[in-house]
């Protein structure tokens, strides 16, 4: 669910039990400027959502409506990708360390209080993960020492197996942005059969350390070729023509190959706006299925 700039007047209930969701995966930013190793977060400037006090009135929205939690505190780095986080110094790289544990334990020792039922530690941080793997195996216990809930690591699709912290959590999380197809609008038997190599990788690897996979992220944009490199086509949306029946096969495609998967234990779909607020732009491309025929589709899914 994206944080919402400012306090619903009307909780987004309906919406979402509309898609027949049982979890819900708040999404709380932190900054982290270039050249900078500082994580900024938790400001006055920052939308409701990304707050605390956003972030304790979602979850709670969530509970009273008989719906489950991640918490997902996440760095944004304008004008790059969290992924290419890389410094030059030992200096920096223990300034960065300092302040994301302080980021992170925050939100656990918050996450703890509130029964946030999964937390997730990070999200796509590639370069950290190969270069200062101690610290990331160091930073499971001290989490797991203010939080008493379940804990995942959001890897990209194309670096989770290099994730060094899957002994140490209960599950396997991947940004699952697979690219499948190129087609503008791909045959939903066409996208199950590009997904069938990628379902037995993952079936391999979850039996390697025996801990489902989550899908930490999933999901497709509405516009003609949705089922291709997510990364370019977020660049080229403007370009792209309106295409909700591809959005709808691609999604129908990923629930249709993974729902029955015992190792598989689940996803949380990116994005909902809760009552419509929060888009960036383009909001009948954007990877929201809201009032699109997607809608049906991941509803019919996530009621099976």
């Amino acid at each position: 669910m994206v944080a919402p700039p400012q306090e619903w007047e009307v909780p987004p209930v309906e919406g979402l039990e509309a898609l027949n969701t049982e979890w819900v995966g708040i999404v709380p930013y932190g900054f982290i400027r270039p050249g900078n190793a500082q994580v900024q977060y938790n400001l006055p400037w920052q939308w409701w959502g990304e707050r605390t006090d956003g972030v304790e009135v979602s979850v709670d929205m969530a509970h009273r409506n008989g719906m489950k939690v991640m918490l997902k505190p996440q760095v944004y780095m304008p004008g790059s990708w969290v992924g290419d986080l890389d410094y030059d110094t030992e200096e920096e790289w223990l300034q960065w360390q300092d302040s994301y544990r302080t980021f992170i334990l925050d939100w656990a020792r918050l996450a703890d209080s509130l029964r946030v039922e999964i937390l997730c530690i990070g999200t796509e941080f590639k370069i950290t993960q190969r270069k200062r793997s101690d610290y990331w195996r160091h930073l499971v216990g001290e989490v797991r020492a203010v939080y008493d809930g379940e804990l995942t690591y959001s890897a990209n699709w194309d670096s989770y197996e290099d994730c060094v912290i899957w002994d140490l959590v209960d599950y396997i999380g991947i940004s699952a942005y697979f690219p499948l197809s190129d087609d503008v609008t791909p045959a939903v038997k066409d996208l199950q059969t590009e997904w069938r190599p990628i379902v037995r990788q993952l079936s391999r690897f979850s039996s390697k350390y025996d801990r489902p996979i989550l899908f930490t992220e999933y999901g497709y944009m509405s516009v003609d070729g949705p089922a291709g490199k997510a990364w370019i086509i977020e660049k080229e949306r403007d370009k792209r023509a309106i295409n909700q029946q591809a959005q709808a096969n691609a999604y129908d495609a990923l629930l249709s190959v993974f729902i029955d998967r015992e190792w598989w234990a689940g996803g949380f779909l990116w994005k909902f706006f809760p009552n419509d607020e929060g888009h960036e732009g383009y909001p009948e491309k954007d990877y929201s299925p809201q009032d699109k025929l997607a809608a049906r589709v991941i509803a019919k899914w996530y009621a099976y």
